[in-house]
C-alpha cells in the first residue's frame, strides 16, 4: 500500500492513509513521499469525500472507515486493481510468484533491466536497495511487479497476482502458506495454476524445477516454459556453488552449454535460484549476457532481507523477513555458509498468521534446529484462531532443547532484549526474524548492546 501511494502521487495525485501502526522502512518512504498517514480509523478521515477510497486486504468489515465508505456510497476499490489499471495496462508485466523468494527476485529482475537500458517501472514488497525504494513510474514499456498470492479485499478473497496481466512470469517454490485463507497444499496450487492459466500464449513461464508442486502446475501452460533450478532437468541450472562472507559464486549451465560465472553479494542455494529466475527473465527480455554478469555483484538487495544492520560489541545483528519454515532453515543455513566457526542465534517472533498455528509446529523445530541457540517470541496477537490451534512455543523449546540447540522463551521484548545482552558474546551472530515490526526489538537490541560495551570500556578504564 505505501508502494501504491508513491506511484499514485508520481502521477500527480493527491494521497492520503489510514493505519495503526506504521513502522520503518515504509513509515520513513511515506514521509519522505509527503503522504499523510493519518493514526487509527476515523470516519472524519473521509472528509472531504475523496474521489477513491482504496482498501487494503488487512481491513474488514466493522472498520470505520469502511462502514463510512458504504454509508456514504463512496467509490471503493481494491490495492490490484488500482494497480492493474493505472499502471500495468498497457506495458509488458513481469511478475515474479511463489511462496519464497518474491521480494528479492522481483528486486533482482528490476535491477537487471535497470542495467541493460530498459528503466523498468516496479513495485515490490520491500525497499530495494539499489534504488532505495519499493516502487518506481518510468515511462518504460516494462513494469515489474511482486505477484502475491494473498487475498485481495475483503470484497474480493481472489489472490493480487490474479490481477497483475502476467506476460513474463515467474514462479518460484510453492509450498504450503497462508493457513487462514487456504484450506491446504491443493488450495494452494489451484490458485497458482489460475495465475499460470492467465499467462497469454506469446508470453513466458519461468519456473524452479527444484519444486515439484511447480513442476505440476507448470503442466498447464499455455506459453513458452523456461524453467531454473539446482537439479539435472532445468534448463538454467546453477553448479559448483561457493560461498564465503562476500556472498556466493556459482556457474550457470543453459541447456547443458556452459552460460558463465556470476558473482553475487547473496547468499544460500534459495539466492541461488533467485539469481537464475532473474537471469532466464533478463536473457528472455534481450539483456545481454555481459551486462547481466557485471550487474549481479552490484545487487544491493532488500532491507530486511538477510539485512546486516551492525555489528555492535563484537555482535553482528541481521535482520530477515523470514516467518515460514522452509524461509527460516534457508536463512540459518545461508548464514551459516556466510559466518562458519561463528555461534549462531536465531531469535524468532511468530507473528504470521500461519506461522501462529501448530499446523508447522514440528517443522519450526527442525528448522530452529540450525541454530546453535534460538529465542522464541510469545505468539503474536494469538486470538485470530482458536486457543487449541496455536504454535505451542513452551514445547518448540522444549522440543529444540531435546535436540541440542539451546532454547528460550522470555515473555516480552524487553525481556528477550536483556537476555540477549547477557548471553551474547563477540563473535556471535544474531539472526531477528519476523515479518513485523517485532516491538522495535532490532534497535532496541543494538542500544544494549552498546551500552553493554561502554560498561565494559568504563571498568577497563577504572
Amino acid at each position: 500500500m505505501a508502494g501504491l501511494a508513491g506511484l499514485l502521487k508520481a502521477q500527480g495525485h493527491h494521497v492520503t492513509g489510514s493505519d495503526e501502526n506504521v513502522y520503518p522502512p515504509m513509515s520513513t518512504l511515506l514521509e519522505q513521499l509527503g503522504v499523510t498517514v493519518l493514526q487509527g480509523y476515523r470516519p472524519e478521515h473521509l472528509q472531504p469525500p475523496p474521489d477513491v477510497v482504496v482498501i487494503g486486504n488487512a481491513l474488514s468489515r466493522g472498520n470505520p472507515e469502511i462502514e463510512e465508505t458504504l454509508n456514504a456510497k463512496l467509490y471503493y476499490t481494491s490495492m490490484p486493481q488500482v494497480i492493474k489499471e493505472q499502471f500495468i495496462r498497457g506495458r509488458h508485466s513481469i511478475v515474479v510468484a511463489g511462496t519464497h523468494g518474491k521480494t528479492t527476485t522481483t528486486s533482482l529482475v528490476t535491477w537487471l533491466l535497470e542495467a541493460g537500458g530498459l528503466s523498468p517501472s516496479f513495485l515490490i514488497g520491500g525497499v530495494a536497495e539499489n534504488f532505495g525504494s519499493s516502487f518506481r513510474l518510468t515511462d518504460s514499456p516494462y513494469f515489474v511487479i511482486e505477484g502475491d498470492e494473498y487475498d485481495t479485499a475483503y470484497f474480493d478473497k481472489g489472490p493480487k497476482f490474479m490481477h497483475y496481466l502476467p506476460d513474463t512470469a515467474i514462479l518460484n517454490c510453492i509450498e504450503f502458506d497462508h493457513a487462514d485463507i487456504y484450506d491446504n497444499l491443493e488450495a494452494v496450487k489451484l490458485a497458482f495454476r489460475r495465475f499460470v492459466n492467465l499467462i497469454p500464449g506469446n508470453g513466458a513461464l519461468i519456473a524452479d524445477f527444484d519444486s515439484p508442486h511447480v513442476r505440476d502446475v507448470s503442466t498447464i501452460a499455455r506459453c513458452s516454459l523456461h524453467t531454473f533450478g539446482l537439479g539435472d532437468q532445468a534448463e538454467w541450472r546453477a553448479t559448483d556453488i561457493s560461498a564465503s562472507a562476500e556472498g556466493m559464486r556459482f556457474r550457470v549451465v543453459r541447456n547443458g552449454q556452459e552460460w558463465g560465472e556470476v558473482s553475487t553479494p547473496l547468499i544460500g542455494e534459495m539466492n541461488a535460484r533467485n539469481v537464475l529466475a532473474a537471469i532466464a527473465a533478463a536473457t528472455l527480455l534481450g539483456v545481454e549476457r555481459r551486462i547481466i554478469a557485471q550487474a549481479l555483484p552490484q545487487f544491493k538487495s532488500v532491507k530486511r532481507r538477510l539485512e546486516v544492520l551492525g555489528e555492535v560489541d563484537g555482535v553482528t545483528v541481521i535482520d530477515d523477513f523470514a516467518h515460514h519454515p522452509t524461509a527460516v532453515r534457508s536463512t540459518l543455513e545461508a548464514l551459516r555458509d556466510k559466518y562458519p566457526g561463528r555461534r549462531l542465534i536465531a531469535v524468532f517472533e511468530p507473528r504470521s498468521r500461519t506461522s501462529r498455528l501448530k499446523i508447522f509446529q514440528q517443522e519450526f523445530e527442525e528448522a530452529l534446529s540450525g541454530a546453535d541457540m534460538a529465542v522464541i517470541a510469545p505468539l503474536y496477537n494469538p486470538g485470530v484462531a482458536p486457543q487449541d490451534d496455536w504454535l505451542s512455543v513452551d514445547m518448540l523449546v522444549e522440543q529444540l532443547n531435546r535436540r541440542g540447540t539451546r532454547a528460550h522463551a522470555p515473555g516480552s521484548v524487553d525481556e528477550i532484549v536483556a537476555y540477549l545482552t547477557e548471553e551474547t558474546r563477540r563473535g556471535d551472530v544474531v539472526a531477528i526474524m519476523s515479518n513485523g515490526a517485532f516491538g522495535g526489538i532490532h534497535q532496541k537490541l543494538m542500544a544494549a548492546l552498546a551500552n553493554r560495551s561502554r560498561r565494559r570500556r568504563i571498568v577497563s578504564d577504572t
